[in-house]
């Protein structure tokens, strides 16, 4: 069997809150039912499965957002952040204490992986009468996406870090660097061929995201914004007003990035600011605090840098955004929030088209074509060739996230009413020596 989920984004705490130890423990339960399906053939016949592989697609751990590096400020003799060079001396030892303070935030689940790793929680039995378990490792793969592309740098320090990563959530990937493209691991590339899979994260495909110059070796405005902007807001929130603040607002804004869609951020901001205090004057405040950090991101060296002269490019509209905001409360920007997700995040979010694109899709190598990043489950039917019985379909999935969120409430949406709950997708594709005609499956859960 081969499984694939992308975007767990777990964190070390110091932001949005990661996906609870009790969605790892559900996801070994389901490996071990579907390897238990997996194993008895349309006879009754029982053949144990041989393997049970996961692939990681990316955005797994998530060094982006933390606020370990915001220790440093532009100026400072030891400045560094997600989009420094990684050959400065404070790079790879900053990420290191990131990614460890990931690893402890996330021990109980880290703990799950390392079990069924090791085939402890999942396991055959011959019959429901046996007590004899056969156990079944569970080979989990790792690629890397934009929220965790430092994983895919060369070196021997980013050796060291990717070393603990790999014994820590029990991954057979060696310690160089994580691949980013299924091409770069033979493993992978085989099991995509075994399977007729073509996969990939997806964030190629976010100019915010991705820099198609650069590679994805390379920073982009998507973390600076995040780092400097959004993870910056609630610590330089609390710097300014400290013991003044109602009970609990600065957690509050730390959510901010688990908040759907992101377009609601103010929606959010301006709702929290009410629930908590219902004052006006503090949400001017912070208003200020959110337009000083928006200019001071646009004058960040790295976010000039990438301002290409004579065209109209992703700086510029984030100036034009950024000018038009500043003169204006929440409020206003809660209206133009709602006026653009009104009429463009339904069509913003699939990727689907661009699956169209892929060789392994025109060549008929792949059946199915998988991407992440967007973290918008969905299943999309790409072609069909041949007749009944012998056609074969090709289709597009999205492997969606393990994410806990806070989703606007459609029902008046300017009333800053956000739902709670966690969501949990994979998708598992079979052999027809696994599970006979079946061919593929995808699992999506939503709970509270």
């Amino acid at each position: 069997m081969l499984i694939i989920v992308s975007d767990l984004h777990l964190g070390d705490g110091t932001t949005a809150a990661s996906i609870p130890a009790s969605a790892f423990h559900l996801f070994a339960r389901r490996l071990r039912e579907s390897a238990h399906f997996a194993s008895f053939l349309e006879d009754g016949t029982f053949r144990p499965i041989e393997n049970l592989d996961v692939v990681l697609m990316g955005d797994i751990l998530d060094p982006l957002h933390s606020t370990l590096w915001l220790k440093t400020m532009p100026g400072d003799p030891d400045y560094v952040r997600p989009w420094s060079d990684p050959g400065d001396p404070n790079f790879a030892p900053r990420l290191l204490e990131v990614t460890r303070a990931i690893l402890k935030e996330n021990e109980e689940s880290m703990q799950v992986l390392r079990d069924c790793a090791t085939g402890k929680l999942v396991y055959l039995t011959p019959d429901s009468q046996s007590r004899e378990r056969i156990p079944i490792p569970v080979r989990f793969h790792y690629m890397v996406g934009n929220h965790d592309w430092y994983y895919h740098l060369n070196g021997e320090a980013f050796d060291g870090i990717r070393r603990e990563i790999c014994e820590k959530m029990g991954l057979c990937n060696p310690a160089s660097p994580f691949p980013y493209d299924a091409s770069e691991s033979a493993l992978i590339s085989d099991l995509f061929e075994r399977y007729r899979v073509y996969g990939r994260h997806g964030d190629c495909f976010d100019k915010f995201n991705y820099d198609r110059e650069k590679g994805r070796d390379h920073a982009t405005l998507g973390d600076a914004f995040t780092m400097d902007v959004c993870n910056r807001f609630p610590v330089e929130v609390q710097i300014e007003h400290g013991n003044d603040l109602p009970a609990g607002i600065v957690d509050s804004l730390r959510r901010i990035t688990n908040v759907r869609p992101a377009l609601a951020a103010p929606l959010w901001i301006s709702g929290q600011i009410k629930n908590h205090a219902g004052n006006s004057a503090l949400e001017n405040d912070l208003k200020k605090i959110w337009d000083r950090l928006a200019d001071e991101f646009l004058q960040l060296d790295f976010v000039r840098q990438a301002d290409k002269a004579f065209e109209l490019d992703v700086v510029d509209a984030m100036e034009v955004v950024v000018k038009l905001t500043k003169r204006t409360s929440f409020s206003t920007i809660n209206d133009i929030a709602m006026w653009v997700r009104n009429r463009m995040w339904d069509v913003e979010k699939s990727f689907a088209r661009y699956a169209l694109d892929e060789p392994a899709f025109k060549k008929s190598k792949a059946r199915y074509v998988v991407y992440g990043h967007t973290h918008h489950h969905e299943i999309v039917p790409l072609d069909i060739e041949g007749g009944i019985p012998h056609a074969m379909s090709q289709v597009y999935f999205n492997s969606g996230t393990w994410h806990s969120y806070f989703d606007l409430a459609i029902h008046n949406p300017k009333e800053q009413k956000f739902v709670p709950y966690q969501a949990l997708t994979y998708i598992t594709f079979f052999t027809p020596e696994e599970h006979g005609e079946r061919q593929f499956e995808t699992w999506t859960g939503v709970y509270a």
